[in-house]
This record gives C-alpha cells, sequence and structure tokens, in this order.
C-alpha cells in the first residue's frame, strides 16, 4: 500500500497516542467522514491499524505487519540508521545481521566496507550481501519463513553457535518504556537471543516508530546492548536507562 500524506499523518497520529477517531481526524484535516472512514479503512486492510467503534487503534501486539508494508514505513530512518551503523563497522570484521528491513538497509550501507565476514539468517541480507565481492556470506540454514525470507529454528540456532563474531546487528519489532527489545516469533526471539550470546558487541538498529509498537515476546533490554542506533532522541525514561547501563546511543542523520 502506498500512503497518501494524509493516511501517513493519521498514521502517525495513532502512534502518538494510540488510537485515532473519525469526527476528530475530520474536523483535524477538514475533510468529510467519509473520506477518513476510507482511510482508516484502507490503512486497516493493510494492517497498520486496527478497527474500533468510531475510529481505529494500533493494531494488537500479537500479530507483525506485512515485510513489504514494513519495509516501506520509516525507510529514510532506516536507511539513515544503516548509514549511521555501517559507519561503526570497521573493515575485516565478523558480525551477524538478523531478520529485519533495518538489518536490510545496514546491509546496503556496507557496500564500500571490504573484508566482511557476515553471517545471516536473513535471506534477503544474503543476497544484498552477495554482491560484496570482498564479504564472505555464510547462511545459517534453518526452516524458511516465505513471508519474509527470515531462517529460524534449530538449524539456525546451531550454525550461529559455531561462531564468536565482533559484533551482532540486530533488529526488533517493538522496543518498550522498561528498555527490552520484542518481537512476535518465538523460533525468531531463540535465533536472536543466540546471536546476542555469540557476539562480543551487540548493537540494536530501530527507528522511533518501534516505541509506538507492541510485541509478545521479549528478546533482550537495552542494558544488554553496547549501542542503539535511532532516528531521533529517546524518551527521557529510555535516555537514563541507556546512560546507567552504559549503553551508547547513535542518532542517524538523515541526508534529506
Amino acid at each position: 500500500m502506498r500512503l497518501n500524506p494524509r493516511q501517513s499523518d493519521i498514521l502517525d497520529l495513532a502512534r502518538q497516542t494510540g488510537r485515532v477517531g473519525v469526527d476528530e481526524l475530520a474536523n483535524g484535516f477538514g475533510v468529510t467522514v467519509q473520506t477518513i472512514r476510507r482511510d482508516l479503512g484502507e490503512l486497516c486492510d493493510a494492517g497498520l491499524l486496527a478497527r474500533t467503534h468510531g475510529g481505529a487503534m494500533l493494531p494488537s501486539g500479537v500479530t507483525n505487519i506485512a515485510y513489504a508494508e514494513r519495509r516501506r514505513l520509516s525507510a529514510d530512518a532506516k536507511e539513515a540508521i544503516g548509514r549511521a551503523t555501517a559507519a561503526l563497522i570497521p573493515q575485516g570484521a565478523s558480525l551477524f545481521l538478523n531478520i529485519g528491513t533495518t538489518t536490510e538497509a545496514v546491509a546496503r550501507a556496507l557496500i564500500d566496507t571490504p573484508n566482511l565476514m557476515v553471517v545471516t539468517n536473513n535471506l534477503n541480507v544474503a543476497q544484498i550481501m552477495a554482491s560484496h565481492p570482498t564479504t564472505e556470506v555464510i547462511l545459517t540454514g534453518g526452516r524458511l519463513r516465505r513471508a519474509d525470507g527470515g531462517l529460524t529454528g534449530d538449524m539456525a540456532v546451531e550454525t550461529i553457535r559455531q561462531f564468536k563474531v565482533d559484533m551482532a546487528v540486530i533488529g526488533s519489532s517493538a522496543l518498550d518504556q522498561e528498555g527490552d527489545l520484542l518481537d512476535f516469533d518465538p523460533d525468531e526471539v531463540r535465533v536472536s537471543r543466540a546471536i546476542l550470546s555469540q557476539a562480543r558487541a551487540a548493537v540494536l538498529v530501530a527507528d522511533h516508530g518501534k516505541l509506538a509498537r507492541a510485541a509478545p515476546v521479549r528478546i533482550a533490554n537495552l542494558r544488554d546492548l553496547d549501542r542503539w542506533v535511532t532516528d531521533t532522541p529517546p524518551p527521557p525514561r529510555l535516555r537514563d536507562l541507556c546512560a546507567a547501563a552504559g549503553t551508547l546511543i547513535t542518532i542517524a542523520a538523515s541526508s534529506r
């Protein structure tokens, strides 16, 4: 789904407040309630919002948004995060990249970094990195999740445990106010936990939109990581949590 500017603004409002109402939106945008209902219907059909009486709300934290739609959401922020993260990775480094649209952005930004070893359970990342002539790419194997090209399950975990890499770069579906990284699939979470356990340094790549989402399975906490690369300054509670734990925060600068 390609959002029009009003739909993008509606989605931003929903992320800020948790829910939006038809009448308030119609008044705020100066359009008819029929227009707003049509906008909300399309957003709900795309899985970005869930219908409520008189409006819509953010989806429940048990079903993820379709992968193609996640790739489109906050695309500029993800590209900026990708560039900022790539700048932290020296030539000759070994790293894990897990499933996610933001880790794909990191992979694209690493095109000029030579002599890398990348271990991944993400077919999309592997395909991107395959175009890097000096990068060694290792796929974990495992059960293929066709919706997003992810590899999960025991085979993926066992492959990861054979390595000890310089850096793990991971994404998550949500990040709550306690600093917990959250996701939807327990099998994917097992892989992400294995990745974190087998890396000398760990970096979360997550834009501000992840703070407005919920998911049911815990991966880790910001306290467990070395750095968080994001696109906007986080709220004070998370800044304080990171400061107390020694977790660095990098704010990625947009090219726009």
